[in-house]
């Protein structure tokens, strides 16, 4: 599929206008990066509708359109950019704990493990039973059959995968399911009128209030692509929660962070208040998790109707997996896709994409989704709930189609981007991140504040 047609696909889908496909330039060409999978055309596309979005929400202020051109060169870098992050011309930023990977188990089959996250890796070392090693690790793993430790993790609400084939994960119920569900959703929840558009604003999401509770890479990234088209992004962070300190370096540009315990009435309490003022709730729990806590999509809409709820997951919310804790690695895992990159190079062991597409492009859609339902808002009221899910993302990727010979592809460094790249002061010291790819000819996407430590600012609206 090419990157032109994956955009249509994305824009047709929403019901978005057909007349503002032709204020769009794409560039470039699969493979921009060692991979068999079109992920040049998955990036361009995804981060073409954001961009789009954003001019067309800046349309229905001014009645201005506006031409969006993306390369595909800067969307792979935007598709990497906690790779390219640096600070203080410092080393590459270490992402991973080293248990984190693949290991052959006693059938011959293989298994990634993911234990960036502390209580998940001790967690593992206990079902295992054995010392926080990647030898010890594997020594264990080599004395388990792989299906039967893969539900024995996800039963223990652990971080793991067996790495399947893809007829392997076409023939399970949650590949069904999944197969059942269109690339993402917005829903109509509730009733609300029309809010028409601030006027006068120089930046297309000027003046709408974004909360962002979410962490890593896919949700975070919607909340970056909002504040960098002018929304007022405030993160919020549970205080125990834990996180990755260069992804939140990386994904909070732009944004303010706060903190709120969910835990206790005062926490929650707390983000109701801000709910109640907000125009989008971002959230990338578990389906349900904060239901449980009174903030699903239909009880905020209540508290703010005409609020636009986004919900990010790993395994989308229907289907016996709906529960299971998953990030991108995993999906891809799964679900076939580094079982096809191993067969493609010829490795010994499973190969994951050369970025983390999935995280990344479920990011740029749930920011797309979150824009068209604001517009649909300005037009025709109510409220609204956007479903995305890293494993939607990455079924519509296998869809693509495979470039044989595109794992030979060279490498991208961080020289080779340099051009995309910019240096921003801040307290973590000199960043020089990724800047966003998409060319906006009136509105230009920009990041207006640094990046901050978790917590830095009052859980309040300016």
């Amino acid at each position: 599929m090419t990157p032109e047609l994956a955009l249509k696909h994305i824009w047709t889908l929403a019901g978005c206008d057909p007349t503002a496909l032709h204020s769009v330039t794409l560039t470039g060409a699969d493979p921009g990066l060692p991979s068999v999978y079109r992920v040049g055309s998955l990036a361009s596309a995804s981060i073409a509708a954001t961009g789009l979005a954003a001019a067309e929400c800046h349309r229905l202020r001014t009645g201005r359109r506006q031409h969006v051109t993306v390369e595909m060169r800067r969307a792979l870098a935007s598709f990497r950019s906690e790779r390219y992050l640096r600070v203080d011309d410092g080393p590459p930023p270490a992402l991973r704990d080293p248990v984190t990977g693949f290991y052959e188990t006693r059938d011959g089959r293989w298994i990634q493990l993911h234990t960036n996250f502390a209580h998940h890796l001790q967690g593992v070392l206990q079902v295992l039973g054995c010392e926080n090693d990647p030898a010890a690790v594997a020594a264990a793993i080599r004395k388990r059959d792989g299906a039967r430790l893969d539900q024995t993790l996800a039963d223990a609400g652990l971080c793991a995968a067996l790495i399947r084939t893809p007829d392997e994960w076409a023939a399970l119920d949650q590949a069904k399911a999944i197969a059942g569900l269109p690339l993402f959703e917005i829903v109509r929840i509730g009733d609300a009128p029309a809010e028409p558009p601030r006027e006068g604003a120089d930046r297309p999401l000027a003046g709408v209030r974004v909360l962002d509770l979410s962490r890593i890479i896919a949700g975070p990234v919607a909340g970056r692509a909002l504040a960098q088209h002018g929304a007022d992004v405030l993160m919020i962070n549970g205080p125990h929660l834990p996180n990755i300190a260069p992804l939140v370096i990386d994904n909070g540009r732009g944004k303010r962070s706060a903190l709120a315990d969910l835990r206790d009435a005062a926490g929650r309490e707390l983000l109701r208040g801000l709910a109640a003022d907000a125009d989008v709730f971002l959230q990338a729990y578990r389906p349900g998790a904060l239901a449980a806590r009174g903030f699903g999509p239909e009880e905020l809409a209540r508290v703010r109707p005409g609020i636009v709820y986004v919900s990010v997951s790993a395994y989308a919310h229907e289907g016996p997996w709906a529960q299971r804790r998953g990030f991108d690695s995993l999906v891809q895992s799964a679900s076939g896709i580094a079982f096809t990159e191993r067969q493609a190079a010829g490795w010994n062991e499973p190969k994951h994409l050369p970025c983390q597409a999935l995280d990344h492009a479920t990011g740029y859609l749930a920011a797309f989704g979150a824009m068209a339902a604001l517009a649909r808002r300005t037009t025709e009221g109510g409220s609204w709930h956007v479903r995305v899910s890293l494993a939607q993302t990455g079924r519509w990727l296998q869809s693509f189609g495979q470039i044989p010979e595109g794992w030979k592809a060279p490498d991208v460094t961080l020289e080779d981007v340099r051009a995309c790249l910019a240096t921003v002061e801040s307290e973590f010291g000199r960043v020089l991140g990724v800047q966003p790819a998409e060319a906006l000819d009136e509105t230009p996407a920009y990041f207006a504040l640094p990046p901050t430590r978790v917590g830095a600012h009052e859980a309040k609206w300016e």
